[in-house]
């Protein structure tokens, strides 16, 4: 009976171990962080990218003390606030061209209706 319930309790433990996850999820989050750089991340998210980036630090500390259940929550965390911080810098990019178009737009009708006077509508 007691040999039945160490060999539970060792099972139990080895199923509750978290192996080592491969360095490919490292590798996505860098990368997550590099694509989000070339997109502006810097410029217009910049709080994300300093999330982005501090949590790829924390994760790389616990990977080293072999915390990798928080390691990968950590590497997680820091790909989604890069790619918030690319899609943040889409919008601005697209929000920049959108205003400078109105900007166009405003100077045409100005014109037009300096040129054909209130008939322009």
């Amino acid at each position: 009976m007691k040999l039945i319930l160490i060999a539970l309790t060792c099972l139990l433990v080895a199923a509750c171990a978290v192996t080592k996850p491969g360095p490919e999820i490292l590798t996505s989050a860098e990368n997550a962080i590099q694509t989000a750089e070339a997109a502006g991340g810097d410029e217009f998210a910049p709080v994300e990218m300093r999330f982005a980036r501090q949590k790829l630090a924390s994760a790389r500390k616990g990977m080293e003390k072999q915390k990798y259940k928080v390691a990968v929550y950590l590497l997680e965390e820091a790909e989604i606030n890069a790619e918030l911080a690319i899609e943040k810098a889409r919008t601005a990019k697209v929000r920049r061209l959108v205003n400078e178009q109105r900007k166009s737009n405003a100077e045409l009708e100005a014109n037009l209706r300096e040129t054909f006077g209130d008939e322009f509508k």
